[in-house]
């Protein structure tokens, strides 16, 4: 009875390191270690790292013109039925690399086994995988830049509009809106320079590395570089195919995006509830219920809270997959997609919705301005006053403590009190007490770089504006 090979099983011959063994492949193994299922994605970034090999192997002579111009004009027939759905993807040739090869080497035939020289499905991935997450990065901070530029609009739009600062969730001193704001930008700001310092790390080529040693081929590593628009050719091959720093550094930077922006979605999420109620988001953006019809869910900032953990998850994935590897490549390696391209994946949506969302926040100024007037907000306000009259602070903290007791028993605010009423508590207290007890007084006395004030608030926009456009 003779052998039958199950559908889409290859033969050993067929295999393209085939000679060194004497039986097939067994077809459950096939399916578990084959990665075309989600690495087919980077076919457009191997077809143009192939072009660039083939066009370098040509400029030192290992390639014949001809056979350049051949195989490059059927990478090109390749990616075309690719991108038109004209291409099958085999699972028995493992990968998108094994994949477009083999297609080539249907197409042109004998020379598209020629394209190989020089390098290692280990190089070639890991240059793959750079200039797909290059081109990402890129991608990503321009939706960045978008969301960024849209909490500076509406932080230039509410930078007189007064809430409750909190401290402990807890009212704390009155701020502004657009002061509030900016908090959240200064957040992004730094995750935009981690994102390009991250680039610039994702910007060197192993290319020529080969499996691990590099190769005996008279290769020009710095002509498939330039080609290929990187700074510079890797200097150690075994690090080469083996380096992974670049997709963690970058789950690093969108473990922290994402952090920053569940906290933004804490936020709104608090602030669209009946208890705040200080904001409104458009309704397309919102939700509601199968069985309560009054509801109006904020989906967005809570499904981008949510997604916070999966991105974090792939962080701690490849810190994990890296921890214990020796050098060089090892199979391991090939689970670092899946979460570097679901990271990915993830970022730029959340990103998008809430570069669209931002600038539709519409603010309910009253309802903030009577919670900022709630909780003694400026309390602090009137220990300065008693201090810039000559009191030690220490004291003044203690004498408006007091204050604050009597408000609490008598349900009323500070700025509630009459003047008599303030004077038990220090005699020193005067007219001009009311000046610093309204919530006015209170954002506009911080005056300063970083302080409340609307105009550092429109000065902050400025330079942040100045800087985004640098």
């Amino acid at each position: 009875m003779t052998d039958q090979k199950k559908p889409d099983q290859a033969t050993t011959s067929e295999k393209p390191w085939g000679g060194r063994f004497s039986e097939p492949t067994d077809a459950f193994v096939e399916r578990f270690t084959a990665s075309v299922g989600f690495d087919q994605r980077l076919y457009h970034h191997d077809i143009t790292g192939s072009i660039a090999h083939a066009t370098m192997l040509a400029e030192v002579g290992v390639l014949t013109t001809e056979e350049r111009d051949s195989i490059i004009d059927g990478l090109k027939s390749v990616k075309e039925d690719i991108e038109a759905g004209r291409f099958d993807w085999s699972v028995s040739l493992e990968d998108v690399h094994m994949n477009v090869e083999a297609k080539l080497t249907e197409r042109i035939g004998i020379t598209g086994k020629k394209l190989h020289t020089g390098r290692s499905r280990n190089d070639q991935v890991a240059t793959d995988i750079r200039l797909y997450l290059r081109d990402e990065i890129d991608v990503i901070a321009e939706e960045l830049r978008r969301l960024q530029t849209g909490l500076l609009d509406l932080a230039e739009r509410e930078a007189e509009t007064i809430m409750p600062g909190f401290t402990h969730l807890q009212t704390a001193q009155p701020v502004t809106f657009g002061h509030h704001l900016l908090a959240w930008y200064e957040m992004l700001a730094r995750d935009a320079e981690r994102l390009q310092d991250c680039r610039k790390r994702v910007n060197v080529m192993p290319l020529g590395a080969a499996a691990l040693a590099g190769t005996t081929y008279p290769i020009d590593r710095s002509i498939t570089a330039r080609l290929l628009g990187f700074d510079r050719p890797t200097e150690n091959s075994l690090d080469s195919v083996s380096d992974r720093d670049f997709a963690i550094e970058f789950c690093s930077f969108a473990a922290l995006l994402l952090t920053h922006m569940s906290r933004f979605s804490e936020e709104l999420v608090l602030w669209t509830s009946a208890q705040f109620d200080f904001i409104d988001l458009p309704d397309r953006f919102c939700t509601g219920s199968s069985i309560m019809p009054q509801k109006k869910n904020p989906d967005v900032p809570e499904l981008v809270r949510g997604k916070t953990g999966r991105v974090n998850g792939h962080l701690i994935s490849l810190l994990t997959l890296m921890k214990s590897q020796p050098l060089a490549y090892n199979k391991d390696n090939q689970e670092d997609k899946e979460p570097l391209f679901d990271t990915v994946d993830t970022v730029k949506g959340c990103l998008k919705a809430y570069a669209d969302m931002v600038p539709a926040i519409e603010a309910k100024a009253d309802n903030m301005r009577v919670a900022a007037k709630q909780g003694f907000s400026t309390a602090t306000d009137l220990a300065d006053y008693l201090v810039k009259k000559g009191m030690p602070f220490r004291d003044a903290h203690e004498v408006v403590g007091k204050a604050v007791a009597f408000g609490v028993a008598e349900e009323r605010d500070l700025s509630d009190m009459t003047l008599e009423e303030l004077k038990r508590f220090s005699d020193i207290i005067g007219d001009d007490v009311f000046n610093v007890l309204t919530l006015e007084g209170s954002v506009q006395a911080r005056d300063h770089l970083g302080g409340t004030a609307p105009a550092q608030v429109r000065a902050a926009v400025a330079r942040a504006r100045k800087s985004l456009e640098a």
